[in-house]
């Protein structure tokens, strides 16, 4: 299990009919297409960002200049990310690495329900990244997945959450010991199952030139501030959901009977 994570102030939520950017511009926010000037990368101290190698043909992208934000996105500084209905009277905050793979486990038993629940209205849900194995195991796989993730957001909500199963799927989720999503070239090859990104010419120049890397750090800070000590966590109006043991739900029974029994109490 990882250990870390972040929270997000603030609950707009904003659906595929939104066709806006998100977010405020307190740190010196860029709003715009990827390619667009300034659009950049980290600097590498605990962001994304990898070679430096701009057509992606190896390591990670690397770019620099001022934070843009993806559509959809919302919050001061464009890193919030809430799906859901807007009048949906509870919020559920799940906390992850993406490249960590018991929240690759978790993702694949309850993201299904989760989905569910989002378009039931039972929630909406409020998304929340580390890069807890970048820092631990070296490399930048979680960082330059987030920074793609942050990519397909911009193209829709359902375009983040289906290429988020993607990368979490048993297919394509690495080993903890395999920095696999360092590579550019595996998460275009990722992309390649999400309908909506097969040929998203934004999409596709947005992860190569490293468009979303500082909005990817800046998230990573958020996470690492927010006192949440380990991933995957979800906690539903604030409280923490366990399962059996004690611990994070491991099935979406689990899951289900947590949100449930929350609800009711």
């Amino acid at each position: 299990m990882a250990a870390a994570a972040a929270v997000f102030a603030g609950v707009l939520v904003f659906t595929d009919d939104d066709k806006g950017s998100g977010g405020g511009s307190s740190d010196a926010v860029v709003q715009g297409p990827p390619g667009s000037d300034g659009s950049g990368g980290s600097d590498g101290s605990g962001g994304s960002g990898g070679s430096g190698d701009p057509d992606g043909s190896g390591g990670g992208s690397e770019s620099s200049g001022d934070l843009v934000t993806p559509a959809h996105s919302s919050g001061p500084s464009g890193t919030t990310v809430v799906i859901g209905e807007a009048d949906a009277k509870h919020t559920l905050d799940v906390y992850e690495d993406l490249r960590c793979p018991p929240c690759a486990s978790f993702d694949q038993s309850v993201g299904p329900t989760i989905a569910k629940d989002i378009k039931a209205g039972k929630y909406k849900v409020s998304f929340h990244f580390a890069a807890i194995l970048d820092e631990t195991m070296g490399g930048n796989g979680s960082a330059n997945a987030l920074s793609a993730l942050g990519a397909a957001l911009d193209v829709s909500t359902d375009a983040f959450l289906d290429y988020k199963a993607a990368l979490m799927s048993p297919k394509n989720h690495p080993e903890e010991s395999k920095d696999s999503y360092a590579d550019d070239n595996q998460l275009m090859a990722v992309s390649q199952e999400v309908y909506a990104l097969k040929t998203n010419a934004s999409f596709r120049e947005a992860l190569r030139e490293g468009t979303y890397d500082p909005w990817a750090k800046k998230m990573i800070a958020d996470y690492d501030a927010s006192g949440v000590s380990g991933t995957p966590t979800v906690k539903l109006d604030g409280s923490q959901l366990t399962g059996s043991g004690g611990s994070t739900p491991a099935t979406a029974t689990e899951f289900t009977d947590a949100v449930n029994k929350q609800l009711k109490g």
